[in-house]
């Protein structure tokens, strides 16, 4: 099952794809199996993770009520919207990806986490905007999971019980931003300059006390910088999330093609390790980590494409998640 979220009549609906590709209003499918309507796809993720008989009840109402629903997923006047609009937070995790990793001068041995605020979300088909002056702007292909249960202190085991469901994110990022804005490099004094500071990266002598504090917001979280979706696929369709193939185009050429068993850390690492540290809610959002092998002309992969010198479409296809579009945008101030 896939469920999305569209404008209709200037409202946002929540939606579920039907098996032949037409999408159905699942207002409608609630009224016809005498359930109470969900307006949302909070709602639906919430009371999901409460009543283990409601996915199984809209499939039959779909079933059963059949008909021409007037929508089709591949319609270009369709509004899509996030999917998720409102989660408690969206967590990412960086370099998680063997190819990246070649490049690091410490394996840190656990996730590393950062955070995107649900302002950056957009849905599929709408612009990523950028500025040109931000510098070395890129895509990042993503699966991202969304939490149905509230979790805590979870073992890897137990993970994906915790998941509702999984889509695709383009993580876009800004270097430019990043590293022009957001970033600022000290010396410690050396009674300051605690040991732990220094682990993760390769010293300069001993009386190297450098710090380089290196902050992921605007270069994460502008606005426009999270497109998602256009469908969250339900966890028991997807199978091992670790077993998925990643492909990103532009304008249809390949740029990378990767696997999600190339990652560092498996999905269900990641989400047992951001429980022990973040409450995690329904509706939460967590990107697994980019692609890292290149194609054709792309070497480098996303790294060899760069968004402010860049126009046309970029698309994201994962198996059983589907294909996430949005065309790039360029524009003074972003968006």
């Amino acid at each position: 099952m896939k469920f999305g979220t569209v404008r209709l009549e200037g409202a946002p609906a929540l939606v579920l794809r039907m098996t032949d590709g037409t999408i159905r209003p699942v207002a409608d499918l609630t009224q016809a199996a005498g359930m109470d309507g969900m307006d949302t796809m909070m709602q639906l993720v919430c009371r999901a993770g409460d009543d283990a008989s409601l996915l199984p009840a809209l499939a039959a109402a779909a079933e059963n009520l059949g008909g021409e629903t007037g929508l089709r997923e591949d319609d270009d006047a369709i509004d899509w919207l996030p999917p998720i609009g409102n989660p408690s937070k969206i967590l990412g995790v960086a370099f998680n990806n063997r190819e990246l990793m070649k490049k690091a001068h410490h394996d840190p041995g656990v996730p590393n986490f950062f955070l995107k605020p649900p302002s950056c979300l957009t849905g599929h088909g709408k612009p990523v905007i950028v500025d040109p002056g931000w510098g070395a702007v890129i895509p990042e292909p993503e699966i991202c999971a969304v939490i149905g249960q509230r979790a805590k202190h979870i073992d890897e085991a137990d993970a994906l019980d915790h998941v509702f469901g999984f889509m695709i994110h383009n993580d876009v990022t800004s270097h430019g931003l990043k590293f022009g804005k957001d970033s600022i490099a000290v010396t410690y004094d050396r009674d300051m300059a605690r040991p732990e500071f220094y682990g993760w990266r390769n010293l300069h002598g001993e009386d190297d006390t450098d710090a380089y504090y290196v902050y992921h917001t605007r270069s994460k979280g502008t606005d426009t910088f999270g497109p998602c979706g256009p469908w969250i696929t339900v966890r028991q369709a997807v199978g091992n999330p670790n077993d998925l193939h990643v492909t990103g185009t532009i304008d249809g050429e390949p740029f990378t093609r990767d696997h999600t068993g190339n990652y560092r850390f498996s999905v269900e690492t990641c989400i047992a390790e951001a429980s022990r540290y973040f409450t995690l809610e329904p509706g939460d959002m967590i990107s697994f980590g980019t692609t890292g092998k290149g194609v054709g002309r792309f070497p480098r992969g996303h790294k060899s494409l760069l968004l402010g010198e860049t126009l046309g479409t970029v698309a994201i296809e994962i198996g059983p998640l589907g294909r996430l579009a949005n065309p790039i945008r360029h524009q003074k101030g972003g968006a």
